[in-house]
C-alpha cells in the first residue's frame, strides 16, 4: 500500500534512540529515505505520474536530483524538505507543481487544488515545459549567486514568479480569466513581483532578485532576456489596448528602470540602471538616464558586439564616457 508522503516523515535512528537518551535531532548524521515506488500523493489528481519511473533522458532533472541528495548528505536536517519537494517526485513539471502550490496556497485556496490546477497546465503544454528548462538555465549560467539547479528552483523567487505567470497566462488564454487574475494576486503577494497574466513572456529569463518587478498586461518579452529588481514595463495613463513596451531577445534592463508606454526596445538592447525609457531603443545601443538617452547620440550609437543579457555587463559603457563624472 502506497504511503502519503503529506503525512510521511523520514525515520532515522537518531529519531528512535533520542527518546532515551534526549540525543537532538540536529546530531542525526543520517536520514533514511522510503523508496520513491513506494510513494503516492494525498490529492486526488493525475496519480499515474506519480507511478511512472523517473525520464532518464531530462539531464536537469536527474542533475536536480543529483544536487538535491547532495545537500541532504551536507545538511541532514533539510532531509523532509528536499524528499517532499524534489526527491519524492519522478519529474521536475511535478516537482515544481507542488512547490508552487506550497507557496501560493492559503487558509482559502488548497494546495491540492493548486497542485491539480498547475499540473494540468504542465501535462497539455509541451513549450512551457520547455520554458521551465530554458529559465533554469538561464538562471544558472547567468546569476553568479545560483550555486545550482535545485537551490533556483527551491529558493529563487524569480525564477518561481516567471514560472507561475506561465501557468497564469495560459489560464488567460484559455478565458480562464478569474482565476488567472487570482494567481497573479497570489504572486504579488508572495514573491512580490506583479506581472499581468496576459502579458508575454519568451524564454531563458532572468528576473534577477526580482523584488519589485512590475510587468503590464500587453507587455511582450522575448527570448533570453535579462531583468534585474525594480524594473516597471508600464503604460503613460489610462490609454486603453496596446499600451506596453516590447523588448526584443537578448535585452538587459537594469535595475530600477522604468520603460512606459507601447515602445520597442531592439534586439541586444542594454538599458542602464534607473533609467527611464519613453522613445524606442535600437537593437545593440545602449541607453541609459532619465529621460534615457543613445550612447553615442542619435545618429550614430556606440553598437554592442556581444549579447547584453547573456554577458551581464551593466557598466563597461562608463570607461569611455566623458559625461560620467563622480
Amino acid at each position: 500500500m502506497a504511503i502519503c508522503y503529506e503525512n510521511h516523515r523520514p525515520k532515522t535512528s537518531t529519531d528512535r534512540s533520542s527518546q532515551n537518551d534526549g540525543t537532538s535531532l540536529y546530531k542525526c548524521r543520517k536520514f533514511l529515505i522510503p523508496n520513491i515506488s513506494e510513494i503516492a500523493p494525498c490529492s486526488s489528481f493525475n496519480q499515474d505520474q506519480f507511478k511512472r519511473p523517473i525520464a532518464q533522458k531530462d539531464e536537469i532533472w536527474l542533475k536536480i536530483r543529483e544536487e538535491a541528495r547532495n545537500d541532504v548528505e551536507e545538511e541532514p536536517i533539510l532531509s523532509e524538505y528536499y524528499f517532499r519537494s524534489i526527491l519524492s517526485h519522478c519529474s521536475l513539471e511535478s516537482s515544481l507543481a507542488n512547490h508552487l502550490a506550497m507557496k501560493l496556497s492559503n487558509s482559502n485556496l488548497q494546495i491540492n487544488i493548486l497542485c491539480e490546477i498547475f499540473m494540468g497546465i504542465f501535462n497539455e503544454d509541451q513549450e512551457i515545459r520547455k520554458s521551465i528548462r530554458f529559465d533554469l538555465s538561464a538562471v544558472k549560467e547567468r546569476d553568479p549567486a545560483c550555486i545550482s539547479y535545485v537551490h533556483c528552483i527551491l529558493n529563487f523567487k524569480g525564477f518561481s514568479a516567471i514560472q507561475s505567470h506561465r501557468i497564469a497566462h495560459r489560464l488567460w488564454s484559455q478565458d480562464r480569466k478569474t482565476l488567472a487574475l487570482l494567481i497573479q494576486n497570489r504572486v504579488s503577494e508572495v514573491f512580490g513581483v506583479d506581472i499581468h497574466p496576459g502579458a508575454k513572456i519568451g524564454r531563458g529569463i532572468l528576473l534577477d532578485h526580482a523584488t519589485g518587478v512590475v510587468i503590464g498586461e500587453t507587455s511582450v518579452i522575448g527570448n533570453n532576456v535579462s531583468i534585474l529588481h525594480n524594473v516597471t514595463l508600464g503604460g503613460t495613463g489610462k490609454v486603453c489596448g496596446d499600451r506596453h513596451p516590447k523588448i526584443g531577445d537578448g535585452v538587459l534592463i537594469g535595475a530600477c528602470t522604468s520603460i512606459l508606454g507601447n515602445v520597442r526596445i531592439g534586439d541586444g538592447a542594454k538599458i542602464g540602471a534607473g533609467s527611464v525609457v519613453l522613445k524606442d531603443v535600437p537593437a545593440r545601443t545602449t541607453a541609459v538616464g532619465n529621460p534615457a538617452r543613445l550612447l553615442g547620440g542619435k545618429e550614430n550609437p556606440i553598437k554592442l558586439d556581444k549579447i547584453p543579457s547573456l554577458t551581464m555587463d551593466h557598466t563597461s559603457f562608463l570607461c569611455n564616457s566623458p559625461d560620467y563624472v563622480i
